[in-house]
C-alpha cells in the first residue's frame, strides 16, 4: 500500500523526494562511476552533518545550554536488520529464483515449442533494444515510467482499456493463425 501511494503521487512531497533522488542517482551513474557517485553523496552528507553538529555546538556554547548531541535520537535507534526479516525475504527470493530456473529449463529444452519460439522472438527483439539502449538508460526510462504511468492510467483508464482490448484481440488473432500453421503446436486453452 505504501508503494502504491508513492507511485500514484498521493503524498506529493514524499514522492517528489523519492523520484527526484532516484532519478538524480541514476543520471549521476550515467555520467560518473559508482565509486565516484557514492563518494560524492557521502561527502555531501558528511558536510551537512558536520556543519550542523558544529553549528549546534557553537549555539549551545553561546546560549550556555546543555542540549547534548544534536543527533542523539538517531544514534540511539537500532539500525540492525533482524534475522527473521532476512529469512523472510531470503526465502521469497529463493522461491522466485527456483521458479525462474525451472522456467528457463523448460524454455531452453523446448518442453513447449510455442513458448520456446515466443521466448526466442523476445530474445531477438531484446538484441535490438540492447543495441539502442544500455541497461542504465532502461533503468532511467523504467523509473520515469513507474512514476508516470499509474497517474496517466488513472486519469485515462477507459480509453487505455479500450485500445488495449483492441490490440490484445489483434495479437491473439495473429498468434492463433501462426499456431495453426506450425506443425505440432497446440493452442493453449484458457
Amino acid at each position: 500500500a505504501e508503494l502504491v501511494d508513492l507511485l500514484y503521487w498521493r503524498d506529493l512531497q514524499r514522492t517528489g523526494v523519492v523520484f527526484g533522488a532516484s532519478l538524480f542517482l541514476l543520471l549521476s551513474l550515467s555520467v560518473c562511476s559508482i565509486i565516484s557517485v557514492i563518494s560524492y553523496v557521502a561527502l555531501a552528507l558528511l558536510s551537512v552533518t558536520i556543519s550542523f553538529r558544529i553549528y549546534k555546538g557553537i549555539l549551545q556554547a553561546v546560549q550556555k545550554s546543555e542540549d547534548g548531541h544534536p543527533f542523539k535520537m538517531y544514534l540511539d535507534k537500532d539500525v540492525g536488520i533482524s534475522s527473521e526479516l532476512v529469512h523472510k525475504y531470503g526465502d521469497t527470493a529463493l522461491a522466485h529464483f527456483n521458479s525462474l530456473i525451472k522456467e528457463l529449463r523448460r524454455l531452453f529444452l523446448v518442453e513447449d515449442l510455442v513458448d520456446s519460439l515466443k521466448f526466442a522472438v523476445l530474445m531477438w527483439i531484446l538484441t535490438y533494444v540492447g543495441a539502442l539502449f544500455n541497461g542504465l538508460t532502461l533503468l532511467i526510462l523504467g523509473l520515469i515510467g513507474a512514476f508516470s504511468w499509474p497517474v496517466i492510467y488513472e486519469k485515462h483508464q477507459a480509453q487505455i482499456d479500450h485500445y488495449y482490448g483492441l490490440v490484445n484481440k489483434q495479437i491473439k488473432d495473429v498468434l492463433g493463425k501462426i499456431q495453426a500453421k506450425i506443425p505440432g503446436a497446440k493452442p493453449k486453452t484458457e
